[in-house]
């Protein structure tokens, strides 16, 4: 990188003097994997959640897909330069030990990879937490009695409910899916957690546009009929599905990638969608608090090229106000309407090739009482305090 890395490192000499900008080694068509791994380490709260986990697990535990994460993290965190190139090698072994869908030199899809991730290492937590459980003394829960001499087991020890680890925190929300009989008029709920929402996408429409699509009401009926208890039998219904608790990072799936019967492929779609840098969500419940947050993009997955099995996966990136451009081991600022390129073709074949494909927000939040700085102030807020 060489002269580029020192003419960069002027560029930079106005951001975070702890901020590090590295690029990472492609070892083969992992572009997929490098620009998700962007994208995660410059959102701080899981970056601040990750190296605090790092500094306190035990230094005998078992190599595993977290453990390879935090050293990756931690390796560019603590360089002394602040560009450069790092090579994520043992994350991607391990990666490919632990997913065969990794294993080869194949393009891969960089939402399956985040999909993967995010579940992985909260599968991870989970069971570190259940270990730490159990071998705590009954009557203690982190060294704490309950006050009436009993133990205060969590729901996962009892074998309730999962444990709520700290990427369940950031990236979970909850979505209510209710169906509405057409003749006796009951509506059965279920509701369901999500990590990132996969919207269906149309030409020259806008990321709200596809919100308010992923909510609008469908009408079962003919083959679809559901199945009523209250009836006892099929009938023609309304469904919607809206989301019932926000998530503290929001992640947007645009579903590029269709399968075209007649011609028995994949084809990717180069449609405009205008994403905005500022966003509050269209299709939340009534009972939703906080339902006007407000949510600042901070990543951006680009996907570029003309198809689903090959191309190449780029990232952007907001850092201290300003955009980065992240291309596996080369990294470039950027201007805001550099990344307003990604959102796609007004026709439908174009030369142009930069498609947003994932998009990352943070939501707002305003912290009262207490001075200082730092992710765990959020945990802490009451959600009433969320910017209105």
């Amino acid at each position: 990188m060489g002269g580029t890395s020192s003419k960069l490192e002027k560029a930079l000499t106005d951001l975070p003097e702890g901020e590090r900008y590295f690029g990472l080694e492609n070892f083969g068509n992992t572009c997929y994997c490098n620009s998700v791994l962007q994208s995660l380490y410059f959102c701080k709260p899981f970056r601040e959640r990750l190296l605090q986990w790092a500094n306190s697990a035990p230094k005998d535990v078992d190599d595993n897909l977290l453990t390879c994460l935090a050293e990756l993290f931690l390796q560019i965190h603590n360089q002394k330069k602040k560009t450069g190139i790092i090579t994520p090698k043992r994350f991607v072994q391990r990666l490919k030990r632990d997913n065969e869908l990794f294993r080869s030199y194949m393009h891969q899809d960089a939402h399956e990879f985040l999909n993967f991730l995010l579940n992985e290492v909260s599968e991870i937590l989970e069971k570190e937490a259940a270990a730490k459980q159990q071998s705590t003394p009954p009557g203690l829960v982190n060294g704490l009695s309950n006050g009436n001499g009993y133990a205060q087991h969590s729901a996962a020890a009892n074998g309730k409910a999962p444990v709520k680890t700290w990427v369940h925190e950031l990236f979970q929300g909850k979505l209510v899916n209710e169906t509405r009989c057409l003749q006796c008029e009951t509506v059965t709920s279920r509701e369901e957690a999500f990590y990132d929402l996969s919207l269906e996408i149309e030409q020259n429409s806008s990321l709200t546009s596809c919100l308010r699509n992923f909510s609008s009401t469908e009408t079962l009926n003919a083959e679809d009929k559901f199945f009523c208890d209250a009836c006892g039998c099929l009938q023609e219904a309304e469904k919607r599905m809206k989301v019932k608790e926000l998530p503290h990072v929001l992640c947007l799936h645009l579903k590029r990638f269709k399968y075209i019967e007649h011609a028995e492929r994949m084809r990717k779609l180069m449609y405009r969608v205008v994403f905005p840098f500022e966003l509050k969500l269209c299709n939340t419940t009534e009972e939703c608090l906080a339902a006007d947050a407000v949510y600042n993009l901070f990543g951006v997955v680009v996907h570029v090229g003309s198809g689903p099995n090959h191309g190449h996966y780029v990232s952007f990136v907001k850092s201290a106000g300003n955009w980065l451009f992240f291309d596996d081991e080369n990294v470039e600022l950027i201007s805001e309407q550099m990344v307003q390129t990604a959102f796609g073709s007004t026709s439908e074949y174009s030369s142009s090739m930069d498609h947003g494909y994932i998009l990352m927000y943070e939501k707002q939040v305003i912290c009262t009482g207490g001075m200082g700085s730092g992710v765990l102030h959020v945990w802490f807020c009451n959600q009433e305090n969320v910017i209105q």
